[in-house]
């Protein structure tokens, strides 16, 4: 036997999905940790901290620095080490630039979801960001060391 459903709400649902709500909850976070015992590993959090987004910022730059200093080495004869972007950078330097940025943009938006959670229930998932930082730095001191070395062949 099925029973009438009956509406009682008086409002419309508070809960609608609109441009204006997600504004809003991007302005005004309230999850800030996890709320239960499951979460201690995996939180799902709306709000991070200001040193996960400048460590984001400063990977991003540095992205693009290793944009640059990529395309200005192989000017001088380098060659590119990825084979995926070395398809793009002698013909589409727009489209080496927007994948390059794009691909690292994504991860870091993953890097950022992960950042507050323990990755194998021990290592802070924020410390993959400090990983991909000195990787970056690494590639940026030695892609500089190449050429201040290109500049003293040509001197």
């Amino acid at each position: 036997m099925e029973y009438p459903v009956q509406e009682r709400r008086r409002q419309p649902d508070r809960r609608a999905r609109t441009l204006a709500a997600y504004w809003y909850g991007a302005r005004n976070p309230r999850r800030r940790a996890g709320r239960r015992e499951s979460d201690r590993y995996y939180p799902i959090i709306d709000w991070h901290s200001s040193r996960v987004f400048a460590l984001i910022l400063l990977i991003l730059t540095l992205c693009v620095a290793d944009g640059v200093l990529t395309v200005i080495l192989m000017s001088h004869g380098a060659i590119e080490a990825n084979p995926v972007m070395a398809l793009l950078v002698p013909h589409e330097l727009g489209w080496f630039a927007a994948i390059k940025l794009l691909l690292t943009a994504n991860g870091m938006v993953v890097l950022a979801a992960c950042s507050r959670m323990l990755v194998f229930r021990s290592i802070p998932g924020e410390s993959f960001l400090y990983v991909v930082l000195a990787g970056y730095v690494a590639l940026i001191a030695y892609e500089l060391r190449m050429y201040e070395y290109i500049i003293e062949t040509m001197a």
